[in-house]
């Protein structure tokens, strides 16, 4: 009687029966979603930790704020799609803003707070859709691909594969060294999985990299494998707290450029998730102000306690593949994450050698956004290319941005074409002149 009750509830909430789906199915497509993209509760500390971060706060902000934006997915918008922090946000952070820039990664927490709450009021708004239309898409395919090819330049150096050179700049790194043979293993097992479309392909090989690590004693035991769950005492509301920083103008890029990123990264997944399932309608996607939410309540949720911003997974596409069609897979997700929260002591075997075929495989699935962009027109070809080649190169997704922007309205105007500029890319434009100059020249006064 009451698992009766119970199902009559879950029908009630989430319409199994209009979605031609079962409770069954949806807990497998929740599993598999979960297994798909676990790697992030272990990526995301070593990513953050390499700012200075505490590791283990990270891991408790990571899983809560997946817990939070998928909870809220599977309630507001009732999809099967999981939300977590974004791999290519917390790059950015670690490498562009901290090291690169030298922000010390409490005032970047602040830019990124800012971010947030700036991202949760154009969605509320509803402007959103305004500004994320306003852009052209060939420049939307080459900021993904361009932050593909920024992540795995991290992965490649992460791993040891790419090293630092005073001739070259870069150049192959050591086969000697006995981790960065890890790192090949890693890739090359994870590669195989992901080209027989093995569900956790990314997960799994993580898995079995750090076995061999530990087999091997290039990586050393753990002391345990459960304890209590990590305090967020030392990032926790560091945000807020650091927020008088952002009198600095050099905070003003970074804040932008996280808008941009969250801004592109959620919406053209979940359009991409949503055409996977189905869910179009009238080339839109029902319900994506409520998703749209979700990520930006979720945003901020994350900003507080810890981390960079969430984003919806495509790795959802894995559960949705098996089945998926309701929130009941979110909150699914959502449960896994709690229970993976008493592990964190597996940190320590996650070692950036472990981590580095994870970002190197992100990267290649991101930059398979650059065979969409219409490379046969010159005025679109140079600013595309400018921001793909300018995010690993210039070590700084932001500058990726700005050499797009820049370039887009003066090779549009060039080719005759100038009413297809957007007002908003005008508006962009001069945004941009004045964020590098408060980057680059500000400073050295």
């Amino acid at each position: 009687m009451q698992s009766d009750a119970n199902l009559s509830f879950i029908e009630k909430v989430f319409h199994l029966k209009e979605a031609n789906t079962t409770v069954r199915r949806e807990i497998l497509a929740g599993l598999t979603t979960f297994v798909s993209m676990a790697y992030i509760l272990f990526v995301n500390p070593q990513v953050l930790g390499a700012a200075g971060m505490d590791k283990g706060a990270v891991f408790t902000a990571t899983a809560l704020s997946a817990i939070l934006g998928s909870v809220l997915m599977a309630f507001l918008a009732n999809y099967p799609i999981a939300i977590a922090p974004g791999l290519g946000d917390n790059a950015f952070f670690t490498y562009s803003v901290v090291l690169a820039m030298g922000i010390p990664w409490q005032t970047a927490m602040a830019g990124v707070f800012a971010s947030s709450i700036l991202f949760l009021l154009i969605s509320v708004l509803k402007l959103r859709e305004i500004v994320i239309d306003s852009i052209p898409h060939d420049l939307k395919l080459a900021m993904a691909s361009g932050i593909g090819l920024f992540i795995a330049f991290v992965g490649l150096q992460g791993g040891g594969l790419v090293v630092g050179s005073k001739s070259t700049l870069v150049e192959m790194g050591s086969l000697t060294v006995p981790t960065t043979w890890l790192t090949i293993f890693g890739l090359v097992v994870t590669g195989l999985l992901m080209a027989k479309k093995v569900p956790g392909s990314i997960f799994i090989g993580m898995v079995l990299t750090t076995i061999l690590g530990l087999v091997t004693k290039l990586i050393p035991l753990p002391k345990q494998i459960i304890s209590t769950i990590p305090s967020m005492k030392p990032t926790f509301g560091v945000g807020i707290a650091h927020l008088p920083d952002l009198a600095n103008p050099q905070l003003w890029a970074v804040v932008l450029v996280f808008l941009l990123v969250a801004f592109f990264d959620t919406a053209g997944t979940l359009i991409g998730l949503a055409e996977q399932a189905g869910f179009m309608k009238d080339n839109k996607m029902p319900r994506i102000g409520r998703a749209l939410m979700a990520d930006s309540i979720s945003m901020v949720g994350g900003a507080v306690m810890g981390t960079t911003p969430t984003s919806a997974y495509v790795e959802s596409s894995a559960g949705i593949a098996i089945g998926g069609r309701t929130g009941l897979t979110s909150l699914v997700v959502s449960v896994m994450f709690a229970l993976a929260m008493f592990f964190s002591p597996l940190l320590t075997v996650v070692t950036s050698n472990v981590t580095a075929p994870v970002l190197i495989i992100v990267g290649i699935l991101m930059a398979q956004a650059m065979k969409q962009i219409d490379w046969s027109k010159f005025e679109i070809a140079m600013p595309a290319f400018l921001t793909i080649v300018g995010m690993p190169l210039t070590y700084n997704i932001s500058y990726g941005f700005a050499f797009g922007i820049l370039f887009y309205p003066l090779t549009m105007w060039a080719a005759g074409r100038r009413k297809e500029i957007t007002p908003i890319m005008y508006i962009l434009f001069f945004i941009f002149i004045i964020l590098l100059y408060t980057i680059n020249i500000l400073p050295g006064k």
